[in-house]
C-alpha cells in the first residue's frame, strides 16, 4: 500500500455512506401544491425582514422561530388549531421561507396531524397546574413542536446535521473521561456540548433534540401513546433542563469549540464534492490540495461574514437601543437639567458604529500554518489509526478552590476593574460637559456595542486551531472586561423589554396578515373567475 494511501475509518466511511443514502424532498403534485400570490408574497417579505431586524438571531434559527410566532398568533384565535396547518404552510409560502409549490397537500396533513398531538398534550399537560409550571410546560411544548414542523419541513437538511453531529460525537466520544460519571451520562453532556457548539442551537432546539435522541418525535407517537407519557413529561421536560444547564456542559463545550475547525473544512469539502469524496479522502497528496482551497476559500468568506454580521447587529441595536435611549435622553435631560446637550447627543449616536468598526478592524485571517495544522488534524480523524481516538485529551474534574483566601482576593480585584474604568469613562465625559443622562446612555451604548462586536469576533476563530494571546491581551482584558460583562446584562437582561417587538407581534402582524389573508383570497376568486370565462 502506498505511503500516499489513507485507509478511511469505520466512523468514516459511515458518514460517506449517509450522504449517500439522503433523501431529497419530493415536489408535491400540481394538483395539491400551495402556491400565493406573488404581489402578497413581496409585502411579507418586507415585512418579515423588518420584524427579524428587530429580533437578533442566527440565521438558522430565523424559520423556527417564525413558526413559533405564526403558531402563537394563530392559536390565540383558534385554541383547538383546526385547519391551522394550511395557514402556517400559506404564511411561511408568504414570507418566502419556501419556494411557491415546494409544500404541499401531503405537507398540510403530516403537520396538522401534528398539531392536533401538540394540542392534546398541551391539554392535558397545562390543566390544573400553577402559574409558573404552566409556563413551562407551554413554552417546552411549543419549542417541541415548532422545532419538529421545522425539520419535517426540511428533512434533507435535519437529517444531514444530525448525521455530522453523529460523526464528531462518535470520532471524540472516547478522548473524553469524566471522573465520577457514568458513561451514558458523560455521553448525554457531551452530546449538549456539540448541539450548542457544531449546532448552534438555541434552548428550543437543545430541549428538542435531546428529547428525539432519548425518545421518539411526536409525529411516531400515536394518541393513546401520548397519553400514557403525558404524566411522565413534566419530570422528563426538567430532567432535560437539568442536563442543559449542568456545569460539565460548559467544560465539554470549550473542548468541542477548539476541536471543531478540522470538522468544519472537512464537512465543507464532503458538501462541496460529494462525488469525489473517496479518492479525495484516502490519497494525501489530492486531499492536501482540496483542503488548502477549502481553507482559503473559507477564510475569504469570513470577511464578508462579519461585514453582514456586524450590519446586522447595529441595524438590531440601532433599532432596539439607540432610538430608545437617544429620544428619552432628551426629555430626561430637559426634566432633570432644563438644557440637552446636543455634543453628547451627536457623540452618543455617531460613537457606536465608530467604535463597532474600530474593534472588528483587526480581524485577521488564519494563515498557512493554521491550514497545515487543519490538514494533519483531518487525516487523524478520518484514518484507521486508533491512537486518536482512544488517546484521552481532556479531564474535566470537579474543581473546588484551592485557595479560598487567594480566590476572594481576585473576586475583589475583579471588581474593582468595574469601578476603574466606569471612573475613567466618567472623568472624560465630564470634561466634555455630558451630564449623569448623558453618561449613563453613552455607558450603555458603548457595553452594547462591545459585546455584540466581542461576539462577531468569535466568528473570526471558528477555523483557528489555535489561538495565540497578545502580550498586551491581560492589559485590554482589565478595561474591557466591565463594558462586555454590562453589554450582555444590557442584551439579555433588557432584551425583554424590547418594545418593538411587542408592538410588531401584538399591534402589527395580526391586521397586517388579516389583510393579506384578504387579499390572497381576493386573487384567488378573480383568478378562478378568468379560468371559468376561458
Amino acid at each position: 500500500m502506498s505511503d500516499d494511501t489513507i485507509v478511511l475509518s469505520e466512523y468514516t466511511k459511515a458518514l460517506l455512506d449517509t450522504f449517500k443514502n439522503v433523501k431529497k424532498r419530493s415536489r408535491p403534485d400540481d394538483i395539491s401544491a400551495l402556491s400565493v400570490s406573488q404581489t402578497v408574497s413581496f409585502f411579507a417579505l418586507v415585512y418579515e425582514k423588518v420584524r427579524n431586524a428587530v429580533e437578533y438571531r442566527e440565521d438558522h434559527l430565523i424559520l423556527r422561530a417564525a413558526i413559533e410566532r405564526i403558531l402563537r398568533r394563530r392559536f390565540s384565535l383558534n385554541p383547538d388549531g383546526h385547519g391551522e396547518a394550511e395557514n402556517l404552510l400559506r404564511e411561511l409560502l408568504w414570507a418566502r421561507y419556501f419556494a411557491n409549490g415546494v409544500l404541499g397537500g401531503e405537507d398540510n396533513v403530516i403537520i396538522q396531524n401534528l398539531l392536533n398531538k401538540y394540542v392534546l398534550l398541551r391539554r392535558q399537560l397545562i390543566v390544573g397546574r400553577d402559574s409558573e409550571l404552566k409556563i413551562f410546560l407551554d413554552q417546552f411544548l411549543m419549542d417541541f413542536i415548532t422545532c419538529e414542523i421545522e425539520e419535517t419541513l426540511q428533512p434533507e437538511s435535519a437529517v444531514i446535521q444530525s448525521n455530522l453531529s453523529s460523526f464528531i460525537f462518535q470520532v471524540l466520544r472516547k478522548k473524553i473521561k469524566i471522573e465520577g460519571l457514568k458513561e451514558d451520562q458523560k455521553d448525554a453532556y457531551f452530546l449538549v456540548a456539540i448541539e450548542k457548539v457544531f449546532g448552534k442551537s438555541d434552548r428550543a432546539y437543545l430541549r428538542y433534540h435531546l428529547f428525539t435522541t432519548f425518545y421518539k418525535t411526536l409525529h411516531d407517537y400515536s394518541e393513546k401513546e401520548l397519553q400514557n407519557l403525558g404524566t411522565k413529561l413534566p419530570a422528563i421536560f426538567k430532567k432535560i433542563d437539568d442536563m442543559v444547564a449542568n456545569p460539565y456542559v460548559e467544560n465539554l463545550a470549550n473542548f468541542t469549540r477548539k476541536q471543531l475547525p478540522p470538522f468544519l473544512i472537512l464537512f465543507a469539502l464532503i458538501k462541496s464534492k460529494p462525488n469525489e469524496l473517496q479518492e479525495i479522502l484516502t490519497n494525501r497528496e489530492r486531499l492536501w490540495i482540496e483542503i488548502d482551497q477549502t481553507c482559503r476559500d473559507k477564510y475569504q468568506q469570513l470577511g464578508k461574514r462579519i461585514r453582514t454580521l456586524a450590519i446586522r447587529s447595529f441595524i438590531y441595536i440601532l433599532l432596539t437601543k439607540m432610538i430608545f435611549a437617544i429620544i428619552l435622553e432628551v426629555p430626561v435631560s430637559l426634566y432633570f437639567y432644563g438644557e440637552v446637550n446636543r455634543e453628547a447627543i451627536i457623540i452618543n449616536s455617531i460613537f457606536p458604529p465608530i467604535l463597532m468598526i474600530a474593534i472588528l478592524g483587526f480581524f485577521k485571517v488564519p494563515g498557512d500554518e493554521n491550514t497545515k495544522k487543519i490538514y494533519q488534524r483531518i487525516i487523524d480523524i478520518i484514518d484507521d489509526d486508533k491512537t486518536f481516538e482512544t488517546r484521552v485529551a481532556f479531564v474535566p474534574k470537579k474543581s473546588e478552590p484551592k485557595r479560598p483566601l487567594l480566590i476572594f482576593g481576585f473576586t475583589v480585584f475583579y471588581s474593582l476593574t468595574f469601578l476603574i474604568t466606569l471612573t475613567l469613562i466618567y472623568e472624560f465625559l465630564s470634561n466634555l460637559g455630558f451630564n449623569l443622562v448623558s453618561q449613563a446612555i453613552f455607558i450603555f451604548f458603548v457595553s452594547v456595542v462591545s459585546f455584540f462586536s466581542y461576539r462577531i469576533r468569535q466568528v473570526t476563530k471558528e477555523l483557528r486551531l489555535e489561538e495565540k494571546a497578545s502580550i498586551l491581551a491581560p492589559i485590554g482584558d482589565f478595561f474591557f472586561m466591565p463594558m462586555l460583562s454590562l453589554g450582555k446584562f444590557f442584551s439579555s437582561g433588557i432584551a425583554k423589554l424590547n418594545f418593538f417587538i411587542f408592538i410588531f407581534d401584538f399591534i402589527i402582524e395580526a391586521p397586517f396578515k388579516l389583510i393579506f389573508e384578504v387579499v390572497e383570497e381576493w386573487i384567488s376568486f378573480v383568478r378562478k373567475r378568468k379560468e371559468e370565462i376561458i
